[in-house]
């Protein structure tokens, strides 16, 4: 025992603990599918939304430009300005009023969601035939 090196059980005992890490890993594995497939297993929340969405991704993105890729104008700059010269506490002020302004717009979305599902808005033509 006196002939090995320093630090040589510890490496034998970090070693034997990645052995069994890597065992308890194999044993998690699971090989069922967790798909979208099955309507009764992951029914969708409001019908029809999955075939909105995906027929309103399929426009083309490159004619539209996002509003963060344009350059900062002389008043973006200002804004800037005037928000790196707030105090810490103001700040943190401004990043809750701009929280509870996402937080209103969320619950907006929310209601407008609920009234096209209850004006049959999501209910595509394909599903009537």
């Amino acid at each position: 025992m006196a002939s090995e090196k320093p630090g040589s059980f510890q490496q034998a005992a970090l070693d034997s603990d990645q052995e069994e890490l890597q065992q308890f890993g194999s044993t998690l594995l699971s090989m069922e599918n967790l798909d979208r497939t099955s309507p009764e297993l992951w029914p969708e929340k409001i019908p029809g939304i999955t075939q909105f969405m995906n027929n309103f991704q399929s426009t083309p993105n490159s004619t539209t430009k996002l509003p963060y890729s344009r350059e900062l104008n002389h008043e973006d700059e200002n804004y800037l300005h005037q928000l790196a010269a707030l105090s810490t506490s103001c700040l943190i002020g401004k990043v809750k009023e701009l929280h509870d302004i996402a937080y209103q717009l969320g619950v907006e979305e929310s209601k407008e969601v609920t009234r096209g599902k209850y004006l049959n808005f999501f209910y595509s033509e394909k599903n009537n035939k």
